[in-house]
């Protein structure tokens, strides 16, 4: 049984697709509202290999993500935004790649996106906007009244992003 809470609020999504995007590895976690129970559907990750070029690893990572889409009534989908690393552009240009097809991928299903930024999803999990992974893998098991934490960290985080999604969805004061 999911998480009570509280009743549902107009155009809040019932089904939402959470996504930690990475070009190694990207966390994904899907979520279900019914009435006032929240549970997780499916979660796990698709990862590229590093020995593949560019555009093949961005072709594996849109198909899983296209398949997890094809898979669920999705009806939003929630993104970690981008952050960049300024001792580290490359890691932050290739994160944008990776949250390109994820973009062009939700686009092409017709999705509506939410993009959120880390310490948001921090502060809305937790309370704290700088809470570390431990934390936050307590969050979400709390919240999806999971057995155990959840791991990888890439799918706690995707979690996270999907009840973020949730949460701040339909609700007027979510961007002010």
């Amino acid at each position: 049984m999911g998480t009570q809470l509280v009743a549902d609020r107009p155009g809040a999504a019932r089904c939402i697709l959470g996504i930690d995007p990475g070009l190694n590895i990207t966390g994904y976690a899907v979520i279900h509202r019914d009435g006032g129970n929240l549970r997780l559907s499916e979660a796990g990750i698709v990862r590229s290999r590093a020995k593949d070029t560019l555009p093949e690893r961005l072709k594996e990572l849109s198909d899983g993500i296209r398949e997890v889409i094809a898979a669920h009534p999705i009806e939003l989908v929630a993104l970690e935004q981008l952050f960049s690393h300024y001792e580290r552009p490359r890691t932050a240009i290739l994160m944008g790649h990776a949250r390109g097809v994820i973009c062009l991928a939700a686009a092409e299903a017709g999705l509506p996106m939410a993009h959120y930024e880390p310490t948001r999803v921090k502060k809305v999990m937790t309370g704290n906007g700088h809470a570390s992974k431990s934390q936050m893998q307590l969050a979400v098991k709390l919240q999806l009244s999971l057995a155990t934490s959840p791991e990888p960290a890439d799918v706690a985080d995707a979690m996270a992003i999907a009840l973020t999604g949730h949460y701040l969805a339909g609700n007027p004061l979510a961007n002010a």
